[in-house]
């Protein structure tokens, strides 16, 4: 009978044992209350805790999102829109921010929700529409800052804010589309004209190049035909100075031929030189034989 009360007192030792093993993920970390009481922070990996006696609670330390839900938001110009906006934040993993999460706000996420649309209703309710649905970005950065400001004692850092949607009444949306296709229509009619203005300009350049090359190709033909009628009034000249020389030669040495024929029938020597004729007796006479008499 001790034996059975034994083992049954092992067994439910062994089952109170491993009842104690955790594990935690690394996207998390563990805190540790003993007795109602915080005493430790886990980190990932396999851990333990005494079953009964301490609770392990997990928190997520990666980066999350809370998506606020739309809500009717009345602008400066008083313009009642639906605003839509989703708010990133994380909780930080140091000792201090995990028991600041746990023990200094009853329900970070469900009051992150609650401050991030009273917030998006003060700070766009000082604005205009126009402002609003223009300059996105200043407004997710003011909307950012504030949010940071009031969480910094809940242990969440806020990382940014985004404005999803902001959708105005249904007569303003119909007269912003009016304006918008107006506006669309006139730069459509803008870039037209730009077009065919630069077509009108294109088509002028064209005719104005085309006008230069036209000239430019007269002068040329006009200076060739003045060059080619110098060329043939040289080439004429050439060829009638060409024609008086060998005249001239002709006629020298037709003559030099005369006087050299009038030499020779009066047995006379004479010297011809270039530049002309220019008979020369030389040394006398040359003897001439004497027909003999009868």
């Amino acid at each position: 009978m001790i034996e059975y009360i034994l083992y049954a007192i092992l067994v439910i030792l062994v089952i109170y044992f491993l009842s104690g093993i955790r594990t935690i993920r690394p996207n998390s970390r563990g805190v540790v209350e003993t007795l109602g009481k915080f005493s430790g922070i886990r980190e990932p990996g396999l851990n333990y805790v005494l079953p009964i006696f301490q609770r392990l609670i997990l928190i997520n330390v990666t980066e999350q999102m809370t998506h606020i839900e739309p809500q009717e938001i009345i602008t400066k110009d008083n313009l009642n829109a639906n605003v839509d906006l989703v708010v990133y934040f994380k909780i930080d993993k140091d000792k201090a921010n995990l028991y600041n999460v746990m023990y200094e706000v009853k329900d970070v996420y469900s009051q992150l929700d609650t401050l991030a649309r009273t917030t998006a209703r003060n700070v766009i309710g000082t604005m205009l529409f126009k402002e609003v649905n223009s300059e996105r970005k200043i407004l997710n950065d003011k909307l950012q800052s504030i949010l940071s400001i009031e969480t910094k004692d809940w242990g969440v850092r806020v990382l940014k804010v985004e404005l999803k949607e902001i959708i105005p009444p249904a007569d303003v949306q119909a007269t912003m589309n009016n304006v918008i296709k107006a506006q669309n229509t006139k730069d459509a009619a803008l870039d037209l004209a730009t077009a065919n203005e630069t077509q009108a300009d294109g088509k002028r350049r064209a005719a104005i190049k085309e006008a230069d090359g036209e000239k430019q190709a007269q002068i040329l033909r006009a200076e060739g035909d003045k060059l080619a009628r110098i060329l043939t009034a040289e080439g004429q000249a050439k060829a009638f100075d060409l024609i008086n020389k060998s005249f001239v030669d002709n006629a020298i040495t037709l003559k030099r031929l005369e006087v050299t024929q009038a030499s020779l029938e009066n047995n006379t020597k004479i010297v011809l030189t270039k530049d002309g004729i220019n008979p020369q007796l030389i040394l006398g006479e040359i003897p001439i034989k004497a027909k003999a008499s009868k």
